[in-house]
């Protein structure tokens, strides 16, 4: 059966959905409160001290060959499998929360010492993680395989967010919600600039003057070591890289090796992975941010907070569901209030380009729609949902998607060029846009260019709009869509299939 989003199926699903947050408990975090495998349904409020990193120089693995071969993603996944475990290790010797790593980028959060009063207490604490994580990936390469020593940007604020479910099944973690993680996580990708950046909440925390932009007030090496003199953390650098280096020695990384997956991806079991048992294929990597949601839980954090794990919920999983059920992807990771996943269209041994790529539209028609139709559900249901928009951006390319880490406490890793392109595509979106990569565009299907345009952007591109400008080209992919749609419906409608249909839509 062709790959298709229908209205009923959505709706059905989400309101399923709904039924599942119809009662949220929100509570205050506690110094007894476990974080492992929140229920869907409830989530904490909790003062603590946000950190990003961002490993600045990992871009330069994946482009470190001209083509997008098996060597520069070997090269990439060892470098972040070195690194992975250096911040395993320390987070775990330091007492603070791991949240969530994505390739280049690890969020961690540091709640104690507890409570309100203790806040420079916090932020003195992360500033010394953060100084122990530069100095540790500053000597966690390895020469003999080429691997060059991390170059870390880090950013910290410091507030109130919302701790939620992340994940389904076995991939559960927490995850943070709300300013001082956004804000922190804009300080760490703000540009490429190594050092230690704190928003003006954080500096203020610690008696810092306040400045007119964080993003370029690098605190001082002498800031630093008060930090680090303030919160005692008793770890020490080179004791950390001589432990990780035995770990290393105990437990190899091993070596990399490659096999396709076989279609369609929604059936692959990322648990089963390892270094020696990756996967990589081309493929399109898309993902979907949720608009303003940040705005959104700082309005409702205080107040009406069960309203925002209501939003999240229904959301993300109809997200997913489009994704998986609808449109046969894997999703990877849920980051924050953005999914990540990948599309394939082919078998075993071959990718097919053009229809990977219209089904991508397609999918990315079907994301909208359902996103669309879940706000007016929640709002149908009296939740409120203010201004909220999705940013969808996708790339065709070679990808790698496998498991990193210590063993017994590996993290899902997908990673290419796609990967960081896909990102950077959703990112030049606002609430109603659509963007799609160079390489998706350039080898696509003409009726995807010409959907697109010039600029490769394209504003409320729903389903219907998707399929029949698609359909309107002789688009096979979406042909194949629409005419079991309309089989599906009713036969008499078969007959509509086959008449063509111009949409209009704002390009760029």
């Amino acid at each position: 059966m062709a790959n298709s989003w229908k209205y009923d199926r959505a709706k059905t699903a989400i309101d399923a959905r709904i039924k599942d947050v119809e009662n949220v408990t929100v509570v205050d975090y506690t110094r007894t409160t476990s974080l492992q495998s929140i229920p869907t349904n409830k989530a904490y409020r909790l003062n603590g001290v946000h950190i990003y990193v961002d490993i600045v120089n990992f871009e330069d693995m994946l482009w470190s060959t001209d083509t997008e071969g098996e060597t520069s993603h070997k090269r990439a996944l060892r470098f972040l499998n070195l690194h992975y475990r250096a911040v395993h290790r320390i987070l775990s010797d330091a007492d603070a929360i791991r949240v969530d790593f994505h390739n280049q980028r690890l969020h961690a959060v540091v709640a104690k010492p507890y409570g309100e009063e203790a806040e420079d207490d916090r932020v003195n604490r992360a500033v010394a993680i953060a100084k122990l994580i530069v100095d540790v990936l500053a000597e966690t390469g390895d020469d003999d395989e080429k691997i060059p020593n991390a170059k870390v940007r880090v950013g910290i604020d410091t507030g109130k967010a919302l701790a939620v479910n992340n994940g389904r099944n076995g991939n559960r973690e927490p995850l943070f919600l709300g300013r001082p993680a956004n804000i922190a996580a804009k300080l760490a990708s703000n540009n490429k600039a190594v050092g230690i950046y704190l928003s003006n909440e954080a500096r203020a925390a610690i008696e810092l003057d306040t400045v007119d932009e964080p993003a370029k007030a690098k605190l001082t090496d002498e800031e630093v070591r008060k930090c680090e003199d303030d919160a005692k953390l008793g770890l020490d650098k080179d004791s950390i890289v001589s432990e990780w280096r035995k770990d290393n020695e105990k437990n190899p990384i091993g070596s990399f090796s490659f096999s396709r997956a076989t279609p369609p991806l929604k059936n692959l079991d990322i648990t089963v992975l390892t270094p020696a048992n990756s996967r990589r294929m081309e493929m399109v990597s898309v993902y979907a941010d949720i608009d303003n949601f940040t705005a959104y839980v700082d309005s409702h954090i205080d107040n009406e907070a069960e309203d925002v794990v209501r939003c999240l919920h229904v959301i993300r999983a109809e997200l997913d569901r489009v994704l998986s059920s609808d449109f046969s992807g894997r999703r990877i990771r849920f980051i924050g209030d953005c999914i990540h996943g990948h599309l394939l269209e082919g078998t075993a041994h071959t990718t097919y380009d053009e229809a990977t790529i219209s089904t991508a539209v397609l999918c990315a028609g079907g994301l909208r729609s359902s996103f669309e139709l879940a706000l007016e559900r929640l709002k149908d249901n009296s939740v409120d949902t203010d201004d909220l928009g999705l940013a969808i951006g996708f790339e065709f390319g070679f990808g790698s998607i496998t498991r990193l880490g210590m063993q017994g406490s590996r993290v899902r890793c997908s990673t290419g060029r796609s990967v960081l392109i896909s990102e950077k595509e959703q990112k030049r979106c606002d609430g109603v846009q659509t963007a799609i990569g160079q390489a998706a565009y350039d080898n696509g299907p003409s009726s995807v260019r010409k959907l697109f345009g010039s600029s490769r952007r394209i504003s409320n591109l729903t389903y219907d709009v998707a399929l029949e400008a698609l359909a309107a080209e002789d688009d096979e992919t979406a042909k194949a869509a629409r005419a079991a749609l309309y089989a599906a419906s009713s036969p008499a409608l078969v007959k509509a299939a086959e008449t063509p249909f111009r949409p209009h839509v704002k390009i760029g």
